[in-house]
C-alpha cells in the first residue's frame, strides 16, 4: 500500500475496518485503537466488550442476557468487563468528567485506584461539584473531598455536610473529616483573634496560640465580643470528639477554653452527657491531655448512671466508655459496658464494641456472662472464640 492509501486508511475509520473485515479480531482490535485515539469512552466500551465476546466464542453483541454461560467463561468475562471499566472510568476522569468515570469504575472496586485518579484532576470552579460529590459523597477520598468542601463553601455549609453524609460512616472517614474541620476553624479563630489584637494595640502580637492569647489577655473576651461563628465553634468541639492524636486534642482543649470564656448567652446547651457544653467538654478533652483524670472519670461515671437511656440515649454510657478506653483501661470500660447498657439494647449492636475491648483488655469473660443473661449463643460463642485467636 503506497503512503497516500495509507493515511487515507488512518483517516478514515471505515477503510480501515474494512481492509480487516475477513479477520474479525484484527478488525475489533483496530476498532478500539480507534476508539483510544479519538477518545470516545463509551465507544470504547463497547468495544471493548465485544473483543471479550469474540475471544470467548461468545455473540458479539450480547445474545440473550438470560442465558448462562459455563463457569470458567462467565469469570472471563466478569474480568473483561471489570478491566474494561477500569480503562473507560480512567479515561473519563482524566478528561474531566468525573462522575461519568466513577460510574464505570464503582463496578471494580478500586477505591485507591479512583482516587488517584481524582487527585491527578485540576480542579476548578467547572468541576469541584464533580470532584466533591465523588470523592466525599461516595467516599473515594474523604480527605480531597472534604478540603475542597472547607475551601469552596466555607464553616457552615461543611459542618452541615459532616452531619449528613459523615455521621454514619466509619470513624476512620470522620476522623479525616473532623481533623481538617478542626484545623480550618482553629486557624480561622487564631487569625481573628490576631487581627482583633492589632487592631487594638497597633502592633501585631506574637503569640502563636488560642491558648496563650486566653493567658496574656485575661479580658480578651470581655463585653460578649467573640471572633468567629459561636455555633461554628461548639459545633466544631462536639464533631471533633472522634479524634484521638494529641496535637488535635490540644486544639480541641484551647477552643473550650475559648468557649468557657464566651458571653453566657454564646453558650449553648448540648446533648447528654454534655449539656452543660463547655465545663464538660473541658473535662473530657482535659483528661486525654492528661489533666483532671479522675475527675473526668467520676463526672463521667455519674452521667452514665444517672442519665436515663430511654429518654436521653445511650450517648452517656457510650462517653463514659469511651473515655475509660483512650484513657488506657480497656478492662474498666468492659465491665463498665457491660454492666450499663441497657437490657433493651440488642446485643448484635453493641457486640463488635464489647469484643474489641475484652481482647484489649484480655479478658472474654464479661462478655462471655453478658451473653449468657442475654441468652446470646452468637456472642457467647465469639467471645470464646475471641479467646482462641
Amino acid at each position: 500500500m503506497s503512503s497516500a492509501s495509507s493515511n487515507t486508511a488512518s483517516s478514515d475509520p471505515f477503510i480501515e475496518l474494512s481492509q480487516l473485515a475477513s479477520q474479525p479480531s484484527e478488525m475489533i482490535e483496530a476498532l478500539v485503537r480507534v476508539y483510544r485515539r479519538q477518545r470516545m469512552p463509551h465507544e470504547l466500551f463497547e468495544a471493548l466488550k465485544m473483543r471479550m465476546r469474540l475471544r470467548l466464542g461468545l455473540p458479539i453483541l450480547g445474545g440473550d442476557p438470560a442465558v448462562r454461560h459455563e463457569d470458567g467463561v462467565e469469570r472471563e468475562l466478569e474480568a473483561g468487563l471489570l478491566e474494561s471499566c477500569r480503562e473507560v472510568g480512567a479515561m473519563l476522569i482524566r478528561s474531566g468528567r468525573i462522575r461519568e468515570g466513577w460510574m464505570y469504575l464503582r463496578p471494580t472496586g478500586d477505591i485507591a485506584g479512583a482516587a488517584e485518579l481524582l487527585r491527578q484532576v485540576e480542579v476548578d470552579d467547572d468541576n469541584m461539584d464533580d470532584v466533591i460529590q465523588v470523592a466525599l459523597n461516595e467516599g473515594v477520598d474523604i480527605e480531597l473531598g472534604y478540603s475542597l468542601l472547607l475551601s469552596k463553601m466555607g464553616t457552615c455549609n461543611s459542618i452541615t455536610s459532616f452531619e449528613q453524609t459523615l455521621a454514619n460512616r466509619h470513624q476512620r472517614d470522620q476522623r479525616i473529616a473532623a481533623k481538617l474541620l478542626l484545623n480550618h476553624l482553629y486557624s480561622e479563630l487564631l487569625n481573628s483573634i490576631r487581627v482583633d489584637i492589632q487592631r487594638r494595640e497597633g502592633v501585631p502580637p506574637t503569640e502563636d496560640s488560642i491558648e496563650a492569647f486566653l493567658e496574656t489577655r485575661p479580658g480578651l473576651l470581655d463585653g460578649s465580643i467573640y471572633h468567629l461563628d459561636t455555633t461554628h465553634l461548639s459545633s466544631t468541639v462536639r464533631l471533633s470528639r472522634v479524634l484521638e492524636d494529641q496535637e488535635s486534642i490540644q486544639k480541641c482543649w484551647e477552643l473550650v477554653q475559648y468557649g468557657r470564656k464566651l458571653n453566657a448567652q454564646f453558650q449553648y446547651p448540648g446533648d447528654e452527657p454534655f449539656v452543660d457544653f463547655y465545663p464538660a467538654y473541658g473535662l473530657f478533652y482535659g483528661a486525654l491531655l492528661g489533666r483532671g483524670v479522675e475527675q473526668a472519670v467520676s463526672y463521667f461515671e455519674k452521667k452514665a448512671r444517672d442519665v436515663d437511656a430511654s429518654e436521653h440515649g445511650t450517648g452517656a454510657i457510650e462517653v463514659y466508655v469511651d473515655l475509660l478506653e483512650r484513657l488506657g483501661r480497656p478492662g474498666d470500660a468492659l465491665r463498665a459496658a457491660v454492666q450499663l447498657i441497657p437490657a433493651e439494647i440488642p446485643a448484635t449492636r453493641v457486640a463488635p464494641l464489647l469484643l474489641e475491648l475484652a481482647e484489649k483488655a484480655g479478658d472474654v469473660l464479661p462478655v462471655a456472662e453478658f451473653a449468657r443473661r442475654r441468652g446470646d449463643l452468637l456472642l457467647f460463642a465469639a467471645a470464646h472464640s475471641t479467646k482462641m485467636q
